[in-house]
């Protein structure tokens, strides 16, 4: 009788219910659902492409001559142009005294001043487009030139009259300037011009 009590404690003892495993727990912020962005991405700015610099155009063709520069230059006019209605055409002509090739392009600066050193009197030149612009190649010792036109001062009845003592003339792209001795009447008023320039061309 033992024997069997034991022998059915043992067999129900196998019948109950069986423990419940463990489940492997997770870490928050690992959820793969959710990838990082890569450098690649189209909305991110780091996946754009950077322009090679070396496919930028070039400013001017290899070889070319150097643009013309006032302390390789010379300054004169020519009254040869004769005037009308009060004014006064000139031939102004840039000559190259150097010894290498250079390029005029466009329209020089141009003003009237008190001295060499002075400062522009009135309002300076204003550009004349009845010639177009283009390149003007000065070889050693020749010269462009560029029509200057001269209205009187004496035109303007509201003219502050004063004593001009020449030009300050900028080549095209020029910082610096020559001065051109020509004494004449400038106007004080910048409401005022007095001169119009062209741009250069071929002697």
């Amino acid at each position: 009788m033992a024997t069997a009590a034991a022998a059915a404690a043992l067999v129900l003892a196998g019948c109950g219910p069986s423990q419940p495993q463990q489940q492997p727990t997770t870490s928050p912020g690992t959820d793969s659902a959710s990838p990082a962005p890569t450098a690649t991405d189209p909305a991110s700015p780091s996946g754009s492409a950077t322009p090679d610099a070396t496919t930028a155009p070039s400013s001017s063709a290899a070889g070319s001559p150097a643009l013309c520069k006032a302390a390789g230059l010379s300054a004169a006019t020519d009254a040869t142009g004769g005037g009308a209605a009060g004014s006064v055409y000139m031939k102004l002509m840039l000559t190259n005294k150097g010894s290498e090739p250079c390029l005029l392009r466009g329209y020089p600066g141009v003003s009237l001043v008190a001295n060499a050193t002075g400062a522009p009197i009135g309002a300076p030149a204003t550009r004349d487009n009845t010639a177009p612009a283009v390149d003007v190649v000065l070889a050693p010792g020749k010269s462009g030139t560029a029509v200057l036109r001269y209205t009187q001062a004496k035109n303007y009845m509201e003219c502050k009259v004063a004593d001009a003592a020449g030009y300050r003339i900028y080549p095209p792209e020029d910082k610096a300037s020559l001065f051109l001795a020509k004494p004449t009447t400038a106007c004080t008023n910048a409401d005022i011009t007095l001169l119009s320039v062209g741009a250069f061309q071929p002697s």
